[in-house]
């Protein structure tokens, strides 16, 4: 059975599950497998709990032959989930815009939807499927109240972006930055750029518009070879379709923008610009609910993606400002005893000192930070981390406390801390200590469990 015949069958059973504890009546079972579980071994209990089919990439063994017919075999499931997903999203002739990036993906990915909602239906990402198996689940949400998607990839291997951008076909895309993380995986912080820059490779080479901030290097860089690779082949168009934004003035740039305070909420201004045609809007001012200077370039690209998808300014600046995170990304907290700024979700060398500069700059007082270890550095796990050290050694906070054993390794003589091995062990200090009237900036990988922080200060 060949994918456009499978689709068929999707058709009549417009319901696909990768779980068999979530069999609904009629849908079809779909065995994955993983590091610790294998769906094939499921396959019957699946059908014996209202699926009409499932399909399997391993000889199973039945006891009834009635279960055999509803059994469909294949080379290998999540490639089937991925093609299948794909035919899918072919249905549908609607924009959809591809997400990646080391850093501020999900915060961009909200942004735009958000911007988009204004006018459209828009279908986006739900929390973090973002993977191979993540962004399939999303393509089959896909429906014909469906106006523009939004699909954010992550990658932690060379090859998952050109594998996702492959399954996902987005009409339109951006990388918000390239930094050093999952180097294990990656290898370097090379082969970041290039998986990263799998989406331009597939955008670039189909003439469809790419979004880039102009005032990063190693997207520009990224930009520069790909073009020049698509003009060796001959297969470069004679403008790309390629839309900056940024906070420099260059004069590329068609979407600038401008931090205005950070006090503690980032407020900023931007305005349109066509230096060619002489043309320059007025400036438009954006008072948000996201902390961080950062954030700037994540606004920028939600403002130039709502800007070519036609979104009035004044809808996109409405958009903006009533945007409210509820991820552990950019957050503050206000307990009864302390003022949190929560970016626990994820931590590397480029979000951290982001983080850590943006809370710097921050006028208020006392400060106190907490930072958990950054995870999947390989062998410069040890230099990345005593560049934070270092880092907080000229910022000069009141308070720190260092989450991770990687810190041991650092020279700490620079700057006034504690060391502690895990989250138990902070929890206990906070327990015995009870930091009050403090700003807190909280933030490191996943891993760490920080996120169970907040609610104890």
């Amino acid at each position: 059975m060949d994918i456009k015949e499978l689709y068929q069958l999707y058709q009549q059973h417009p319901c696909i599950t990768t779980d068999s504890r979530n069999c609904p009546e009629g849908s079809i079972f779909l065995a994955l497998k993983g590091a610790s579980f294998n769906g094939n071994q499921f396959a019957v209990q699946a059908i014996e709990k209202g699926c009409s089919y499932a399909i399997i990439d391993e000889d199973i063994t039945v006891s009834s032959t009635n279960h055999i017919s509803h059994l469909i075999k294949v080379d290998d499931c999540l490639q089937t989930y991925k093609d299948l997903a794909r035919e899918h999203r072919r249905q549908f002739d609607i924009p959809m815009v591809g997400i990646t990036g080391t850093n501020g993906k999900t915060t961009t990915k909200e942004l735009i939807r958000a911007v988009l909602a204004e006018e459209y239906a828009v279908m986006a990402t739900e929390g973090n499927f973002n993977n191979d198996v993540g962004v399939p689940k999303t393509l089959f949400r896909l429906d014909k109240n469906t106006d523009i998607a939004v699909v954010e990839m992550g990658a932690s291997h060379p090859g998952d972006i050109k594998t996702l951008v492959e399954t996902a076909e987005p009409t339109c895309g951006l990388i918000t930055n390239v930094g050093r993380a999952h180097l294990q995986g990656f290898g370097s912080f090379e082969g970041v750029c290039k998986t990263k820059g799998e989406l331009y490779d597939f955008l670039m080479a189909r003439d469809l518009p790419v979004f880039v901030n102009r005032d990063n290097e190693y997207l520009m860089q990224m930009i520069k070879e790909r073009g020049e690779r698509l003009e060796v082949r001959g297969e470069r168009i004679a403008k790309p379709d390629i839309y900056y934004y940024g906070q420099s003035n260059n004069p590329d740039i068609l979407i600038k923008g401008e931090v205005i305070s950070c006090a503690p909420f980032l407020k900023f201004r931007w305005r349109e610009q066509d230096h060619d045609a002489g043309y320059t809007s007025e400036w438009m001012e954006v008072q948000t609910q996201l902390i961080g200077a950062y954030n700037l370039d994540n606004m920028l690209a939600a403002i130039i993606v709502g800007y070519v998808n036609n979104i009035p300014f004044d809808k996109i600046n409405h958009a903006l400002e009533n945007y409210k995170p509820t991820n552990n990304r950019s957050q503050l907290t206000e307990t009864e005893h302390n003022h949190l700024i929560v970016d626990a979700y994820n931590a590397n060398p480029t979000s951290m000192k982001a983080a850590i500069d943006n809370f710097k700059r921050m006028e208020v007082s006392p400060k106190m930070a907490i930072l958990g270890k950054m995870g999947e550095l390989g062998d410069v796990c040890d230099e990345e981390h005593q560049k934070v050290v270092d880092m907080l050694a000229d910022a000069g906070f009141d308070e720190v406390w260092l989450v991770g054993e990687e810190y041991k390794n650092c020279q700490l003589s620079s700057v006034n801390c504690q060391l502690f091995n895990d989250v138990e062990e902070v929890k206990a200090a906070i327990a015995e200590k009870q930091p009050q009237q403090r700003y807190i900036l909280i933030k490191g990988s996943n891993s760490v469990k920080l996120y169970q922080l907040p609610e104890l200060l």
